[in-house]
């Protein structure tokens, strides 16, 4: 099953919101002056780049998509303070050392060829500067989408294959350095991120699955509406709501940077 990324505004309901929250973290870890130039690579509906202009006072933005509705939501959030690119991160569209800092968030395990992606991050930052990205850390404390892969499963044996723990086993520490080595990279540092996301209810949860951006509502999209049903009722059952109908899942990460060294 080919997982689907076309709109921005699905995305931002399903996971760009919760990217923000990390992305507060990362950026904080991050501690960067200001005055750069920045790039941020895979840039979905824009959460990543937002914090760097609220929080960085950056001398630049350039964001790069490979789906223009992604591009063009990014760029409605931004405005015309960022510099909004359709490309590819296997290809990037810069010249280089175009750029200081390049950062890249959810994005690399979903890569083709990650060690080609991190090597075009790395040809389009200056020499001195910095390449870092965040991703899901899928096989810890995933709540987030560890409810709804497991009840998948419970229903869908097959569908294990597609359980993102399963898919991504390697979004931990140990991982990310030694591929930020391979890379060429100098001065890797690794951090654990982990935010509390939030649902007012069962369809604030529910309802971004029906978007049908990423693995998992690429999965819901693909089922028949009987066995959607199901899926639905097992989470309703089991996900741990408050009297009120609220309740909170945690949702674990990794941060890894490197340093470019000078050719």
């Amino acid at each position: 099953m080919e997982d689907r990324w076309k709109s921005g505004n699905a995305y931002e309901q399903f996971m760009g919101r919760w990217s923000y929250l990390v992305a507060r973290d990362f950026i904080e870890w991050l501690s960067l002056p200001s005055g750069l130039t920045w790039l941020e690579v895979g840039c979905g509906s824009g959460a990543l780049s937002e914090v760097v202009m609220k929080h960085c006072q950056p001398a630049g933005i350039i964001a790069v998509d490979q789906s223009a509705d992604f591009v063009h939501t990014t760029a409605q959030r931004l405005g015309s303070q960022a510099r909004c690119i359709v490309g590819d991160a296997l290809a990037l569209p810069l010249e280089d050392a175009a750029v200081n800092v390049t950062v890249s968030g959810l994005v690399l395990n979903f890569l083709s060829a990650p060690e080609k992606a991190l090597a075009e991050m790395r040809r389009v930052t200056a020499a001195g500067g910095t390449v870092a990205l965040y991703l899901w850390d899928y096989a810890g404390k995933m709540e987030l989408l560890r409810y709804f892969w497991d009840a998948a499963v419970e229903l869908n044996p097959k569908a294990i294959v597609l359980h993102e723990s399963r898919r991504f086993p390697a979004c931990n520490a140990e991982a990310l350095h030694t591929l930020l080595e391979k890379t060429g990279f100098t001065e890797i540092v690794t951090t654990p991120i982990e935010i509390v996301t939030h649902f007012r209810d069962f369809d604030d949860y529910w309802q971004p699955f029906l978007g049908g951006q990423g693995p998992a509502p690429t999965y819901v999209l693909s089922l028949r509406e009987p066995e959607r049903k199901k899926l639905r009722d097992v989470l309703y059952e089991r996900l741990p709501r408050q009297e009120d109908g609220s309740f909170s899942l945690v949702a674990s990460a990794w941060g890894a940077k490197g340093r470019v060294q000078p050719s």
